[in-house]
């Protein structure tokens, strides 16, 4: 009888095993579940047929963090994110299918490491992007369910406003979703994310909040400035681009090809190349020996130089209002980023 019973369990537990669970990324299970917000998103056929789709999945292996996923525990990666975004728009536009839609296409462009080579040979995720929605498998896929490109680069807002763009300098889904998502991974977010949603809403195309939430999100965004300006974030980028720039130099790959590649290949090609082998390996291993100081110093020093090019600080609205107006004292919080410094020398120990 026993020996029966435990084949019975057995088989049971063989059946639960093979199921989905709701933070399934591919489509198996019809509800995707946020892990962040705890939104449930019903994914519609075409949200389905875009997360099986090459460029959607190789977000799956793009940190969001860029290259101080090496130095912090910012490990998530770009199409966790880009899920998280998808269930904002889900939240507060749930009947706008074609948000939706740019939601999950809107960081497709991004190259490995996320914004760690932003620059390098012109290269942009922006354009990238938009190119990539005008041809194949993208192109096919939206197609396939009588969707026009073009009107879901309108929806990204990259000609007028959009929840997910932020031309007036105001908060928007995307870096709501960046700020939040980054503080819970640095162990700042002491507000629980369902509360602090339920005390957002989107003024046309701007987060608004009221005066004690606004803070929660001035020190998440402030947070965020800070790391963009520590150690953690400029020293292991610097010597990336460096990498970088020595693979394109070699002709190992050229831009196309780097722009394309995930993070694992792009290690896999550092590895393989004599001229960046060396310091990539240091860069992983030994980390603490790199030495960042802000502006300039000694010429002795074997150094190199390296600027940030954008400290984010979008804003939310405060009741309704521009913080300036409603809360100028959490204004003066996000001015007082400007004096954080963008220009570095950088060196091994």
């Amino acid at each position: 009888m026993s020996s029966q019973n435990d084949q019975v369990s057995g088989e049971a537990c063989e059946v639960a095993a093979a199921g989905t669970v709701p933070t399934n990324v591919v489509g198996l299970y019809e509800v995707f579940t946020d892990p962040l917000w705890r939104i449930s998103i019903r994914l519609s056929p075409v949200e389905v047929d875009l997360l099986r789709s090459a460029p959607l999945r190789r977000l799956h292996f793009v940190a969001h963090g860029g290259a101080s996923t090496i130095s912090t525990l910012q490990s998530y990666s770009r199409l966790e994110h880009t899920l998280g975004v998808l269930a904002l728009v889900t939240h507060f536009r749930p009947d706008d299918h074609l948000l939706r839609i740019a939601a999950l296409l809107h960081d497709v462009g991004h190259l490995p490491l996320s914004h760690t080579f932003e620059g390098i040979a012109d290269l942009n995720h922006h354009s990238i992007g938009l190119h990539l929605l005008q041809i194949d498998p993208i192109r096919a896929v939206l197609a396939r369910h009588d969707i026009s490109a073009d009107a879901v680069i309108g929806a990204l807002g990259k000609q007028s406003a959009s929840p997910l763009s932020s031309h007036s300098g105001l908060l928007n889904l995307d870096h709501l979703d960046s700020y939040v998502r980054s503080g819970r991974a640095a162990g700042l977010l002491d507000t629980d994310p369902v509360v602090l949603l339920d005390r957002l809403t989107l003024q046309d195309t701007a987060v608004s909040t009221d005066r004690e939430m606004a803070g929660t999100l001035v020190d998440l965004i402030c947070a965020e400035a800070r790391l963009h300006t520590s150690w953690d974030n400029v020293g292991p980028v610097s010597v990336v681009r460096r990498l970088a720039c020595r693979l394109l130099d070699s002709g190992a790959a050229d831009p196309d090809r780097l722009a394309r590649m995930t993070d694992q290949q792009l290690w896999s090609a550092f590895d393989s190349l004599e001229a960046t082998r060396a310091e990539s390996t240091k860069i992983r291993y030994e980390l603490h020996r790199l030495k960042v100081a802000s502006g300039g110093t000694s010429d002795a020093l074997p150094a190199w130089d390296y600027s940030l090019r954008k400290i984010y600080s979008s804003a939310p609205l405060v009741d309704g209002e521009r913080i300036e107006i409603s809360a100028p004292e959490l204004a003066a919080e996000l001015n007082h980023l400007r004096l954080l410094p963008t220009k570095f020398r950088v060196w091994w120990a």
